[in-house]
């Protein structure tokens, strides 16, 4: 590598100060988050400041998520439903040629009607084809098959009826929300009929879903004195006893509404005021000049909530709902017009509720941990290192403040996992570092000069940093196309840390290292620390006990495979359906007294956990209720949910719930597909990367490793029935980017050995290797390790699991680098080209052949 000239100096040094200047406003947080809530401001935080935060997800600050599916079929059927008239007024005129006409039952967006005569048909069929046409949308066919006319929706035309029902939805999601006042609410599409919405500070699930569960359709009907063929009956909203026949054909509906506030009725009862836009206004005046004395319905979501006698014209377009509401219901009915109507039903496929103290709780616990983790890292590359290691510190800090930055920049959500991926970020950004430090130790005993040493290093380490974190980007772009929620953001954390880990350890390492010899110009560098007083060259025989260790890595896989088989994993709600409650209690927990309080309700398999963890308090007791899912229910009904929290509150008044996750049957078991395809669509690319890069054995070997890391550490999960959900995945994904990080390092010095020594035996070639780069397989576990342990110890009880699943892949993940994926390539063997130079079978002989 050549010197950094002058302008790359300065374009490093200014990405590096745009993100410092981008990661400010976070160092401010709660300074900055009133700014966004005030109206002026300057008052507050300086307008020409940046004021973009990192998001805090639920699982931090607390409050509601929701996923929705939108029942986009519901709004096909209606749809054929409007144009049966219409297509049966157009028929009319032809009875003579069709004989009698009757609908047909057909499937949702479809309209099937019977023709009696089929000589008729072709003149059946150009009526509905010049209906259809009328729109111009093209989204409709017309077939006639069997005296059967048909019109359906087209492919293309579904996908856009779809596309309009979702974008709709959405918008109107987000005004409902609006206009409640929450603060920073997430409301993104999900798939392709699926909303996701998270909003902050909701202290309930269930009253996110009174705001915008409710359709809001509001139409409004002429009463008919008797039923005929197409009428429509409704029952009543205040006696469901009583029902009205109506008019299907709506004069107004609450598309023409402009505006809704709650106010009060000539009794002083609750009550909400309308006013429509100037073609509705229109409607409504010349309808009720018509038919003054006639009774006239208000329906909202297809029931009658009034149906007062028109007493006189009613001009303008303004009128009253009046009816049984309560000043609440009033103001939310109010809200729920004013935002519109939904285009369909919503249903609740998964619920999460986090309430504020267990945010507040986690944070300081991530935060702690975090704070930990980054001094122990430090304290550890400084005794190693001594002033390589500061500069290792310097580029961790750099890298810290660089990544908080780029998360304010694409508005990423920091979760309790994304927390983890920080923790975990501290401990591999060091990795680079030590590979260039033992590349430059390396340089500086074959006797070059500091600066060649450095420059050498920096060179020879870069394909080994470059693999390692390809396919740490890859694992992380797994976890974020086919993750959700906190998953994605714990990949969006690990991948930016993956992205700045190296621009910091390549670049600005490399940076401050030419800064410092340009200006001090040492005549010898020795890399001071710890690790100067360890042998220069170790010499361990790692295929001593081959068989052994092989062995030994394959009765543990076999072991786990019974246990998974024979135990069971312990499944989540993620994968099982189900409730998941996390309650808290001043009182000393009785499980038995819980379990008798719930009986009578018949939950069916209620499973009642305990909590230990040392960060509690000596009156905070804490256990999780879980919930098997209830037939026929994809969430947890509200009223359940009010029984579950009132029984246990009887038992026990210091009871509180701090959580509470639904996931219905028919998400659980499509996350467990997505979680399966995750994992095999990572070792599958892994498989690939390797084998492009390396050799075929070399990928196998590869793969075989991390077959045999996730088999154990599922087998330890079955073995101790720690519970398994959707986060356990991301560790899982997370352990086949470490593994094959430090396999690959591996691999790129056997590859480099290979082009050296070429009649070197391959097994004295991959010890020679091993040891080469056992320094840095120790360093960087070791930082790693320690890392992750001060999450495991100080990050809380929330995300003990995950962080025991990547610490326990870490140490696993070590050992089948050195003595699984090593053994493999041993046993396939590796082609050797016949070398066409002196004898280089040792380094001894490469070292006289340089002579």
């Amino acid at each position: 590598m050549h010197r950094i000239l002058l302008w790359k100096r300065l374009c490093l040094w200014g990405v590096c100060a745009l993100c410092l200047w981008l990661a400010l406003p976070n160092a401010f947080y709660t300074r900055v988050e009133a700014s966004h809530d005030a109206q002026t401001q300057s008052q507050i935080w300086p307008g020409w400041l940046p004021d973009d935060l990192v998001n805090l997800g639920l699982d931090l600050r607390g409050g509601a998520h929701l996923l929705a599916e939108v029942d986009v079929t519901s709004v096909a059927a209606r749809q054929m439903d409007a144009l049966w008239p219409e297509l049966r007024d157009g028929l009319r005129p032809l009875r003579a040629q069709l004989g009698p006409v009757r609908r047909l039952e057909a499937p949702a967006g479809t309209l099937s009607v019977a023709v009696t005569a089929p000589e008729g048909m072709s003149a059946a069929l150009q009526v509905a084809r010049d209906l259809v046409q009328r729109d111009g949308s093209g989204e409709l066919s017309v077939s006639a098959k069997d005296g059967r006319l048909t019109v359906a929706f087209t492919e293309p035309g579904l996908a856009a009826l779809t596309d309009r029902v979702m974008a709709q939805s959405l918008e109107i999601v987000r005004r409902r929300i609006d206009e409640a006042g929450t603060r920073e609410p997430t409301i993104l599409r999900q798939g392709e009929d699926r909303l996701l919405i998270e909003v902050p500070g909701l202290d309930s699930a269930e009253a996110l879903k009174s705001l915008i569960g409710t359709t809001a359709h509001l139409s409004f009907h002429p009463v008919l004195p008797k039923a005929a063929p197409d009428s429509l009956t409704l029952p009543s909203a205040e006696n469901p006893q009583t029902s009205y026949t109506l008019d299907p054909r709506a004069v107004v509906t609450g598309e023409e509404l402009v505006d809704s506030k709650p106010s009060f009725d000539q009794n002083g009862s609750p009550a909400v005021t309308f006013r429509f836009d100037s073609a509705g206004a229109r409607a409504f005046g010349e309808f009720t000049a018509a038919h003054i004395g006639e009774p006239f319905a208000i329906v909202l979501d297809d029931q009658v909530i009034s149906a007062p006698v028109i007493q006189s014209h009613i001009p303008g377009g303004s009128g009253i709902i009046s009816g049984q509401f309560t000043i609440d219901q009033s103001t939310e009915l109010a809200t729920l017009l004013r935002a519109g109507a939904l285009p369909a039903e919503l249903q609740f496929l998964e619920e999460r509720t986090v309430g504020p103290e267990l945010g507040q709780d986690s944070i300081q616990a991530g935060g702690l941990a975090a704070i930990t983790g980054f001094v122990a890292v430090c304290a550890l590359m400084l005794a190693c290192y001594g002033g390589f290691g500061l500069v290792a510190t310097a580029a961790l800090v750099l890298n810290l403040c660089m990544l908080v930055g780029l998360l304010s920049l694409v508005g990423a959500t920091l979760t309790l996992p994304g927390i983890a991926g920080i923790v975990l970020t501290m401990g591999m950004a060091v990795d680079a570092n030590v590979l260039i430090f033992e590349r430059i130790r390396e340089e500086l005993r074959q006797g070059a000069s500091p600066w060649k040493g450095v420059m050498g290093g920096f060179s020879n380490a870069f394909s080994a940093i470059l693999d390692s974190n390809v396919t740490g980007l890859l694992t992380a772009a797994l976890m974020f196309w086919l993750g959700s929620g906190p998953i994605r953001g714990f990949a969006v954390t690990l991948g930016l840390g993956i992205l700045t880990s190296m621009f910091t350890s390549v670049w600005l390492t490399r940076l401050i290292l030419q800064a410092w010899l340009e200006w001090r110009r040492p005549r010898t560098l020795h890399l001071r620390g710890v690790l100067a007083w360890l042998p220069a060259q170790t010499t361990f025989n790692f295929f001593r006990w081959q068989w052994a260790s092989f062995g030994a890595s394959a009765l543990a896989v076999v072991v786990s495979v019974f246990l998974i088989f024979s135990m069971g994993l312990n499944l989540g709600i993620d994968f099982k359906g189900g409730t998941a409650i996390r309650a808290e209690t001043t009182q000393d927990l009785d499980i038995g007294t819980w379990r008798q309080a719930l009986a009578p309700l018949d939950l069916g398999d209620v499973t009642i956990t305990q909590i230990f963890d040392p960060g509690f308090a000596a009156d905070q007791h804490v256990a999780t209720l879980r919930i098997e899912a209830q037939p026929g229910d994809e969430a947890l009904p509200p009223q359940t949910l009010a029984q579950i929290q009132s029984a246990l509150a009887a038992a026990d008044p210091g009871v509180s719930f701090t959580s509470v996750e639904t996931v219905g049957g028919k998400v659980s078991g499509e996350l467990m597909t997505t979680a399966l395809l995750a994992v095999g669509a990572a070792t599958l690319g892994i498989l690939i990367y390797v084998w492009a890069r390396f050799e075929w054995q070399f990928a196998l070997g590869a793969v075989a490793a991390l077959v045999h890391d996730v088999v154990v550490t599922l087998g330890v999960f079955a073995l101790f029935q720690i519970r398994f959900d959707l986060p356990i995945v991301a560790a899982l994904l997370t352990i086949l980017g470490y593994s094959i990080n430090d396999t690959v390092v591996v691999f790129d010095r056997v590859r480099e050995n290979l082009r050296k020594y070429r009649v070197m035996p391959l097994r004295d070639l991959l010890n020679l290797s091993a040891n080469e780069t056992l320094s840095r397989t120790l360093m960087t576990s070791l930082t790693t390790l320690i890392a992750l342990v001060a999450l495991l110890v100080l990050g809380g009880d929330v995300i003990r699991a995950f962080v025991f699943a990547i610490t326990f892949g870490v140490v696993v993940g070590t050992w089948s680098s050195i003595y699984v994926a090593k053994n493999i390539v041993l046993m396939l063997g590796v082609p050797r080209a016949r070398p066409a130079t002196p004898d280089t079978a040792t380094p001894e002989g490469l070292a006289a052949s340089r002579i």
